[in-house]
């Protein structure tokens, strides 16, 4: 009997998670962990952008702006109001959400280069809010005190193994609902809109309406990002919501590929990877990573998963052939 999508997909989310959470078991370095934790919070940063871009066709410049709006929600909801951590997500995804509909609300009805520049306007707004109110956010030092962690349902964020779980599973769960997202009708209605959305149109589908939830659940999501990175730092800096950092999704999308679900996962991981040894040995980081952009835009445009997604298919076409001519002469 064949299993169904969403039961496959649960299936690989378990066995991933399981393989997470024993890693630190077998290489035990702190490195790793820590190496973790933030692939997590990039990783559905950039999947998160990518539900705009690669399915959405919506290209914008200003996604950071929930990833800092998320991290700096979420630490100043914990450092100046004492929430609990369950009460804090909850209260940062609404907050995310509510900016989300607002932005979105102008954003949506531009064309594509209107929209993608208008996006940063609004990120680079939220960034000189966080330099201009130094009262509240720190300015440019970013918060202080650090973020508390105070332990729910038996979890102690403050002990570096639960943390890691605790991020593990946020990028898990987090993974599995944007895929199922866009393997719902919502997410083939937002590829056909995507491909011509005049065709949809016609078709008596609210383009604006489905182009507006994209933006909504991709800023929620983006915030859920911000506030693993908030809690792994304990605080809060401005860089978190600086134009660089929706550069750097947009590179990870390119990296990984914007066409597999989890290219951005992949992209996260070597921009990371590039980030951490590159700086090892030279200064000149923003150059190399240039030259490696560089090869990846001119000699693999479909990122280095979607190469791979392509190789698999290319040599399983011969066996699905075979498979099918014998069915077809069995019968």
């Amino acid at each position: 009997m064949k299993k169904s999508p969403i039961a496959r997909d649960a299936l690989i989310a378990c066995v991933a998670l399981v393989v997470m959470i024993a890693l630190p078991s077998v290489f035990p370095a702190k490195a790793l962990s820590d190496f973790v934790i933030r692939l997590s919070a990039f990783a559905i940063f950039a999947t998160s952008l990518n539900l705009l871009i690669g399915y959405g066709g919506m290209v914008s410049f200003g996604h950071g702006l929930f990833y800092g709006l998320g991290a700096y929600s979420f630490a100043l909801l914990m450092q100046k109001m004492g929430t609990s951590i369950p009460v804090a997500f909850a209260l940062t995804i609404l907050i995310n959400g509510v900016v989300a509909a607002v932005i979105g609300a102008i954003c949506i009805r531009l064309k594509e280069i209107y929209f993608s520049f208008l996006t940063l306007a609004f990120q680079m707004l939220l960034y000189s809010c966080i330099i201009a109110w130094t009262s509240v956010t720190g300015g440019d030092q970013g918060l202080t005190g650090g973020v508390p962690r105070p332990e729910f349902l038996g979890i102690r964020l403050s002990d570096p193994r639960h943390l890691y779980i605790f991020c593990c599973v946020v990028l898990v769960v987090s993974l599995v609902l944007m895929r199922h997202l866009i393997q719902s009708p919502f997410g083939f209605t937002l590829r056909m809109i995507r491909d011509n959305p005049r065709r949809a149109g016609f078709l008596g589908i609210r383009v604006w309406r489905i182009r507006l939830l994209a933006f909504i659940v991709a800023g929620i999501f983006g915030g859920v990002g911000g506030m693993l990175i908030s809690l792994f730092v304990s605080s809060a800096y401005p860089d978190f919501a600086y134009w660089t950092i929706s550069g750097e999704a947009v590179f990870m999308i390119l990296l990984g590929g914007m066409n597999v679900f989890l290219g951005p996962l992949a992209g996260a991981g070597i921009l990371l990877l590039l980030n951490d040894l590159v700086t090892r040995y030279t200064e000149h980081y923003s150059l190399v990573l240039g030259i490696v952009i560089l090869c990846f835009a001119l000699g693999l445009r479909k990122g280095l998963l979607g190469l791979f997604v392509d190789l698999w298919a290319k040599r399983r076409a011969p066996e699905q052939s075979a498979g099918a001519a014998q069915r077809a002469a069995k019968s």
